[in-house]
C-alpha cells in the first residue's frame, strides 16, 4: 500500500494512492494520521485495505496539497551511513557505531512545498534518504526480529546549513532550520518492496543535475541493524521514524561546492518509493 497524508478542506486526513487516484480512508471512517493508524496493532494494514474496498468514490492526485506522511513521536536521523559519504566529509572514517541526532518536524515540509534557505546562511546543502517508519513498539529490539517493527519505508531530503552544522561537536543546529528539510510523499509498506529495504537506487537531483547516485545496500548499519540500536536507548513507537542517513555527492564535499539556492528545485528518488520533489526559496525577511 501507498499511504500519504493531505489537506481536505484545510483539515488532515489520510489517503491511499491508487495509481493516479487516491481513496479518502478518513472519509471511510479510518484515522485522520498515519501515527494513529499505526497505532491500532496489527489490524492497521487490513482496515485500511477494507476502507479501499468498500469505498465508492476516489480522488484525483493531482491538485492535491501533501502533508508529510506522519508527524512522529521521534525522528531519530542517521549520519555517515555510507562509506563513500563519511570519507568525503571532514570525519574520513566509517563510523563503528551509528551516529545518532534528533531532528524535529518543524525543520521539514511535504512533498511539493518549498524548502527555505535561511538568510543567515548560504551553505544550504541537500541529502537524500531512506526513512524507516516504526510500525509496532519494541524496547531492546533483537537484530533477528527488528523487521518485525517496520511498517515501511519513505522518502527524506536531510536539508543541512553546513556553517551552523560545524559549528560545533553536535549537529543539532545545522539540521534543525525551520522548513530547511523534507518528508514524503508517501509511506509504501513493507510487502511491497525487498526484505530491509535492499537494493533499492537512490538519486538526488537539483535543477536537473544528478548528484547523488547511491544503492541502500551499501549502507554501514542497515536497516534491522539501526531499528535493533535505537531501541536499545529508548523504547519505539508505532509513528516514530529513523532517517537512515545520506550516501556521497553532497554539496559542500564538491569542489567547487554546490549548495541550494533560491529557484532551484531539488528530487530525491528512490526505486520502488517514489520521488519526493522541492522547490527552493530564500528566506523572507
Amino acid at each position: 500500500m501507498r499511504l500519504l497524508a493531505f489537506a481536505r478542506e484545510g483539515t488532515p486526513a489520510l489517503g491511499l494512492r491508487i495509481g493516479d487516484e487516491i481513496v479518502d480512508l478518513t472519509a471511510e471512517g479510518l484515522p485522520s494520521t498515519l501515527s494513529a493508524l499505526l497505532a491500532q496493532g496489527g489490524g492497521a494494514h487490513a482496515a485500511a485495505q477494507a476502507a479501499a474496498r468498500r469505498a465508492k468514490s476516489r480522488r484525483p492526485v493531482a491538485g492535491l496539497t501533501y502533508l508529510p506522511p506522519l508527524v512522529p513521536g521521534k525522528a531519530i536521523a542517521v549520519g555517515l551511513n555510507y562509506v563513500d559519504h563519511a570519507a568525503e566529509s571532514p570525519y574520513k572514517n566509517a563510523p563503528s557505531y551509528p551516529v545518532l541526532f534528533q531532528r524535529y518536524p518543524q525543520s521539514w515540509v511535504a512533498h511539493d512545498a518549498d524548502l527555505v534557505r535561511p538568510h543567515v546562511s548560504e551553505q544550504f546543502d541537500y541529502e537524500g534518504e531512506l526513512v524507516v517508519v516504526i510500525g509496532k513498539p519494541g524496547r531492546y529490539v533483537a537484530k533477528e526480529r527488528a523487521l518485525e517493527h517496520v511498517a515501511g519505508y519513505s522518502i527524506f531530503n536531510d536539508g543541512s546549513i553546513r556553517d551552523y552544522q560545524f559549528k560545533s561537536t553536535q549537529w543539532m543546529m545545522g539540521k534543525n532550520f525551520d522548513a530547511s528539510g523534507a518528508f514524503g510523499p508517501e509511506v509504501v509498506t513493507v510487502d511491497e518492496l525487498p526484505e530491509a529495504a535492499r537494493g533499492l537506487t537512490l538519486r538526488t537531483r537539483l535543477s536537473g543535475r544528478e548528484l547523488q547516485h547511491a544503492n541502500t545496500r551499501d549502507m554501514i548499519f542497515d536497516v534491522p541493524t539501526l531499528v535493533a540500536v535505537c531501541s536499545e536507548a529508548m523504547t519505539l513507537h508505532p509513528g516514530d521514524i529513523i532517517i537512515s542517513g545520506t550516501p556521497s555527492g553532497v554539496g559542500f564535499a564538491r569542489k567547487p561546492p554546490i549548495f541550494m539556492k533560491h529557484g532551484d528545485v531539488c528530487e530525491v528518488e528512490i526505486e520502488g518509493i517514489g520521488v519526493l520533489r522541492n522547490r527552493v526559496v530564500d528566506e523572507r525577511r
